[in-house]
């Protein structure tokens, strides 16, 4: 009986060796299906007609860095993949009207995620204009109407500014830094620096990420199953159907406008977010173009692919 102990101890460990040698080969299995890949990185990337000099390390590991960053970010993925549906057919003609290169659609997604939101700054909307900037480029804000929620015209003062911007620079990847960080503040680097070549350039880290970003959601976007991601087209948003009402006079009530016209106040605000209070005095007699919803839009009878 003094030798029990020992004769359980080795039973034991025979147990555990049999047990690990079979639990094993499964966990390797496991963790090479858990394996994280390197993606893929295609050899020519282009951003407006404009090629990335891949051939310098520096640049191939700055869209690469943009590339893994963005590729991880599955949940904004897969709601842009939804997104783009409905807001890009909006942006397309007015980049393509007003000769902007339609790659410029991306940088209004990196801004803004496709949504009419508001950054610690106060830049606002999908193109995240600054008040002064919407001012310089005619668009209303006042108490009652803010056109930076208007995706159409806050599209046309973005086209105005980049064209103003290639006008400078000659250059549509210049035009898109300026973007970030402004035609003053890039044209001083130029100075500086004696370049005007954005990837020669040594500017602050966001605006050094800025066109590498862009040029990573259109290429992941592009190519979405490559890099593991699939919305089904009934899946993804369809673009908003609407009528049109002309409206010259004031509106003491949109909730009751609303109403009048088969609606109700939530959705005419979805559908014209430019709207910022619950009346419109419209002293100077304006004319304003209000979308109404389609009948049984919001019940899903325009989805993609019905």
């Amino acid at each position: 009986m003094k030798h029990l102990p020992v004769i359980l101890s080795a039973l034991l460990f025979a147990a555990a060796l049999l047990f690990f040698s079979f639990s094993l080969p499964e966990q390797r299995a496991n963790s090479l299906q858990n394996t994280v890949s390197a993606p893929y990185i295609p050899m020519k990337v282009e951003f407006a007609g404009e090629a990335l000099p891949l051939q310098f390390f520096d640049v191939r590991e700055s869209f690469e860095r943009e590339i893994i960053v963005y590729g991880n970010l599955h949940s904004a993925i897969l709601q842009n993949l939804k997104r783009i549906t409905r807001y890009f057919p909006v942006i397309e003609p007015v980049l393509k009207a007003n000769g902007v290169p339609d790659d410029f659609k991306y940088l209004a997604l990196i801004e803004s995620d496709l949504r009419n939101q508001i950054s610690p700054r106060g830049a606002t909307g999908f193109w995240q204009f600054m008040k002064s900037a919407a001012d310089d480029y005619n668009l209303e804000i006042n108490d009652e109407v803010d056109e930076r929620y208007h995706l159409e015209k806050s599209t046309e003062a973005a086209c105005s500014y980049l064209k103003r911007a290639y006008s400078i620079f000659g250059s549509w990847t210049m035009a898109a830094a300026s973007y970030n960080m402004g035609i003053k503040g890039l044209s001083d680097q130029i100075k500086r620096q004696k370049c005007d070549y954005y990837y020669d350039l040594l500017l602050s880290e966001e605006t050094m990420r800025y066109v590498f970003r862009i040029a990573a959601v259109k290429t992941i976007l592009n190519d979405a199953e490559r890099y593991g991601f699939s919305v089904a087209d009934n899946e993804k948003y369809a673009p908003l159907s609407y009528t049109e009402v002309v409206v010259e006079t004031s509106v003491e009530s949109w909730a009751d406008f609303a109403f009048e016209h088969g609606s109700n106040y939530k959705m005419l605000k979805y559908f014209n977010p430019w709207l910022r209070d619950a009346k419109l005095m419209n002293k100077k007699q304006k004319a304003y173009i209000i979308k109404i919803p389609a009948q049984g839009f919001r019940e899903g009878k325009h989805d993609i692919g019905e």
